[in-house]
């Protein structure tokens, strides 16, 4: 039997979950983007499952799985386990199917993500300091307890949900090339992969998990499953320390391969996609397209589509990687200099700023180092400019009226 001869009961799933979840879920934009395709030489088009309900598509995946249970199943209710993305899609389709919910999950869960899953209607609970943790949790409750416990990846109705968004790619691109989908426990990945590989082998489907936390690439490489211990990444969504048992076979049989990308490169997308594309993704949600921008997958003259997962990023977080980009960009840059401690002395320093086409966002002045001499205060100024000639010639006008500033590299 061939790979794809393998999998045929779960791409029979999937053409059912397409009906079943007909007005349960959207079915997404695939929207093209010219940005990313002059950087990577390709023709890149977007599936915008950060605009699925629940802001991902774990939706999919748990709706599909809890309309196959049973009755029974259904009154005893469900419990699972997730980083933000899968809690969420679990408690909103079991609200919707009158189902109760329990979702364990880790401590340091973004709030955005808890707060949403407890407005969908789950009763949430915080355990462990990652997903792996949360997941023996959940898994001791539903014993204790007699829920059916909702796996978020190593499930084949939950594969098979996902893997509508396979069926709703070809039918809008039906001459793609490359699929570069983000790999956390692998159930997206793993239902996209039977979904269009079952109709078009010969498209290429990646993988793409976060540099510090490639489990699914670590196993494939080793041939058999392994775990990955410190998962130091932004990517919290796809922070798994093992790919699932099934989805591990499916990945190997299946996927042109799995890469991974470095946090910065993740960032740094998640920023031109937010300014140039207007469309806010969370750092898991994007490693796909960071692959494509950063060459980890070539697709010059081809025909490619990121997935972009998830869009539930935390506000706080989004606001450093905005900062963070405009420093880097040089589009924000901090200066310092010495002025004389006496009124109006700040007052003559901002007139000057103000006359050189220069915003000021922040202040900061210290008069209190004993390095300082007293008369005096360190000043430093954080700005926004439009270009490094603004800059120059700021300092230039500051220094021709004997105001020594320099910008801070560090």
């Amino acid at each position: 039997m061939d790979a794809m001869g393998k999998y045929n009961r779960i791409f029979l799933k999937i053409l059912d979950a397409r009906d079943v979840l007909h007005g349960i879920k959207h079915v997404t934009r695939l929207d093209h983007t010219s940005t990313f395709s002059r950087i990577t030489g390709g023709d890149v088009y977007l599936k915008l499952e950060n605009l699925q309900k629940t802001g991902s598509f774990k939706v999919r995946g748990a709706a599909y799985a809890m309309s196959q249970l049973t009755d029974k199943e259904k009154e005893a209710g469900v419990i699972a386990a997730s980083a933000g993305n899968h809690a969420q899609g679990t408690a909103y389709a079991a609200t919707r199917l009158g189902i109760k919910s329990t979702i364990v999950m880790p401590v340091f869960s973004p709030v955005a993500k808890i707060q949403a899953t407890e407005g969908y209607g789950a009763n949430v609970l915080l355990h462990g300091a990652v997903f792996d943790d949360a997941l023996v949790h959940a898994r001791e409750l539903a014993e204790k307890t007699g829920a059916t416990f909702l796996h978020p990846f190593n499930d084949e109705n939950v594969i098979a949900g996902q893997g509508t968004i396979g069926l709703e790619i070809l039918n809008e691109c039906p001459d793609v090339d490359v699929i570069a989908v983000p790999v956390g426990g692998g159930g997206l990945v793993s239902g996209i992969g039977i979904a269009v590989k079952e109709q078009r082998p010969e498209v290429e489907v990646y993988g793409v998990e976060a540099a510090s936390a490639a489990s699914m690439k670590a196993s494939i490489e080793a041939g058999r499953i392994v775990n990955v211990q410190n998962l130091d990444t932004v990517c919290d969504g796809i922070a798994v320390k093992r790919p699932g048992r099934i989805t591990f076979k499916i990945a190997k049989d299946l996927l042109a391969g799995v890469v991974a990308v470095e946090e910065l490169e993740v960032t740094r997308t998640l920023f031109m996609l937010l300014e140039r594309a207007k469309i806010v993704v969370e750092p898991a949600g994007c490693v796909g397209l960071a692959a494509y921008q950063h060459g980890k997958i070539d697709i010059k003259g081809k025909k490619a589509v990121a997935v972009l997962s998830g869009g539930n990023i935390d506000m706080s977080f989004l606001s450093r990687v905005v900062e963070k980009e405009l420093f880097r960009l040089g589009r924000s840059v901090r200066v310092r200099g010495s002025i004389l401690d006496r009124v109006g002395s700040m007052n003559n320093v901002l007139s000057i700023v103000a006359q050189s086409g220069v915003s000021v966002i922040e202040i900061n002045q210290d008069r209190f180092d004993p390095d300082i001499p007293p008369n005096r205060a360190e000043l430093e100024m954080i700005l926004e400019v439009p270009d490094d000639k603004a800059v120059k010639r700021m300092l230039k006008m500051l220094s021709e009226k004997g105001l020594a500033f320099r910008v801070v590299e560090d």
